[in-house]
């Protein structure tokens, strides 16, 4: 419980409170990259949701369950333990399912070719967005997704929506393939693509969409320093107006930090 005081709160106090940092956008927009890079320059946590999903594809595929099978994918639910462990060699978190790491095979295109269809069933969202609300409940997370804005969080502080052309996300994705030995035609990731953003942007569950308040950011002609910058800037921003606010006593106008 956070102790109530009477003596004015200093612009450091605001500007130290950790908030949420929210990335949408679609895939191998450098969404995680950026998100990551983020969280490590602020000291705060990360957390990938699209991970969690596709640790949801790869145990469904391992047993054999069908995704229209309800009462067994809600049965998986109950069952499937997902977590994240830091690896202290490459700094980066790690995906574990039911306790062992499983990083690179959700990584997988045949994980990719499936993850779509999962993540519309309505059980699967409404479980993995109450996870991830339990896991940035006392915020400094930077969390990416498709709906984090606009359906997990809201209420974050911050909001960026990342874009970019096919072409340029489906060669990102090939040389991230490449470099884990799984050599895929461009052809069949920009059609991977299409056919993930359709459905996550019709779905009738949270879908894809940007978030009112969210900050455009197209990463086409982008590096990942200049990405990672922009979304700081946004950060800085959005804390120096905080503590600015607490001194005045003005009211936040502007809770993401869009067209900031």
């Amino acid at each position: 419980m956070d102790l109530v005081t009477t003596t004015s709160p200093q612009p450091t106090d605001f500007a130290m409170r950790k908030i949420v940092i929210a990335i949408d956008g679609y895939s191998s927009c450098g969404k995680s990259t950026t998100a990551k890079a983020v969280a490590a320059e602020l000291g705060y946590a990360y957390i990938d949701t699209g991970a969690m999903y596709r640790a949801v594809t790869l145990y469904l595929l391992e047993r054999d369950i069908a995704f229209d099978d309800l009462p067994r994918v809600e049965q998986a639910l109950h069952d499937i333990h997902i977590s994240f462990k830091r690896n202290r060699k490459t700094g980066r978190n790690e995906l574990c399912l039911d306790g062992v790491i499983r990083e690179d095979e959700i990584r997988q295109m045949r994980i990719s070719n499936s993850v779509s269809e999962v993540s519309v069933i309505p059980a699967v969202r409404h479980t993995l967005v109450a996870q991830q609300q339990r896991m940035g409940r006392k915020r400094g997370v930077v969390m990416d997704g498709r709906d984090i804005g606009t359906t997990v969080f809201p209420d974050a502080e911050v909001k960026i929506f990342m874009t970019a052309d096919v072409e340029t996300r489906a060669r990102r994705r090939q040389e991230e393939l490449a470099v884990k030995n799984e050599h895929v035609e461009l052809e069949e990731i920009v059609e991977n693509l299409r056919k993930r953003d359709h459905i996550d942007s019709t779905r009738a569950e949270s879908p894809l969409r940007r978030a009112a308040d969210a900050v455009l950011l197209d990463t086409t002609h982008m590096m990942i320093d200049e990405q990672v910058d922009f979304v700081l800037e946004r950060v800085s921003a959005r804390l120096f107006e905080r503590s600015s606010l607490a001194i005045t006593g003005g009211e936040e106008r502007n809770p993401s930090g869009a067209g900031l």
